[in-house]
């Protein structure tokens, strides 16, 4: 598939815009249609959800570049909305490594793409500064020679790898990522309200928050009160349903009941969201 210009214009328009914009990850087609019918103007893949449907972990580096993608183009094509790929540290160590995937992103189709600075080795759990900011000039070098207005997210996992007090070496990190070339940039992890306020006013770029997360999780009201531009849900939406089918498959196992079938979605209220063979025939007559 050739890269589509329209979708990368319309996403980067929506980080343009004032005003906050949600972007869930839905990890099937049917969920895409879901949330393209409820009326989310973007949608992301999310490793971890992409992950778990491979039955491994998330952060381990095990689902191939062509996976991700083809994931991610998968949701493009059910939603025909503009989509950005979750991937991870871009399916490799070296800048050579992030342009292809960035490359490859591109000429599936997609409207953008999250880098992260995680190597996936616990023992050093983020990308020395040196290598990392050659990370996203690559990207942003691969972005540029498409003439594709393409959306790069640079990401600072820090908050994840148990790092005391890590906000400041975060916002340093996330400004040379601007500095870089990222468009947005994303700090998955943080929760605080000031952290997140001084990160809008001085990080230099469009922000991305993940949503429903801390003890306390804020409200879309109150992100886009702080000048949040999009806010995404990781797994968030994938573990609710999961939550779902554990409390259910519990219940059997140690009651033997089916009370869970109460709050069950009806097959009526899910198939308004699904195509029929009807809506996938073409009409042949003359």
């Amino acid at each position: 598939m050739p890269a589509d210009r329209a979708a990368c214009q319309a996403f980067m328009k929506l980080h343009i815009e004032d005003g906050l914009f949600v972007m869930p990850n839905p990890w099937d087609i049917g969920t895409a249609r879901i949330l393209t019918t409820m009326g989310f103007r973007a949608l992301a893949s999310a490793s971890w959800a992409l992950a778990f449907t491979q039955g491994v972990r998330d952060g381990e580096m095990l689902v191939s570049r062509e996976s991700a993608i083809g994931h991610a183009a998968l949701i493009r094509d059910a939603s025909g909305l503009p989509v950005n790929g979750d991937f991870e540290n871009g399916f490799g160590h070296e800048p050579g490594s992030v342009r292809e995937t960035v490359l490859d992103a591109i000429d599936a189709g997609l409207a953008g793409c999250s880098i992260e600075d995680s190597t996936g080795d616990s023992r050093e759990p983020l990308y020395d500064e040196g290598l990392a900011l050659e990370r996203i000039t690559a990207a942003r070098t691969a972005i540029q020679e498409t003439g594709v207005p393409f959306v790069l997210t640079a990401r600072c996992e820090a908050y994840l790898t148990g790092m005391e007090n890590p906000f400041p070496f975060v916002l340093d990190r996330l400004q040379k990522y601007v500095n870089a070339g990222a468009d947005v940039i994303y700090a998955p992890g943080i929760t605080d309200a000031h952290e997140i306020a001084t990160l809008v006013r001085e990080g230099g770029a469009a922000v991305n928050v993940l949503g429903g997360i801390g003890k306390f999780p804020l409200s879309l009201v109150e992100l886009e009160s702080m000048g949040v531009k999009r806010v995404s849900l990781g797994p968030q939406l994938m573990r609710a349903a999961l939550g779902g089918f554990l409390r259910a498959a519990d219940e059997l196992v140690n009651k033997g009941t089916f009370d869970f079938t109460r709050t069950n979605a009806t097959g009526d209220r899910i198939d308004i969201y699904l195509a029929s063979r009807e809506d996938d025939s073409e009409d042949t007559s003359e």
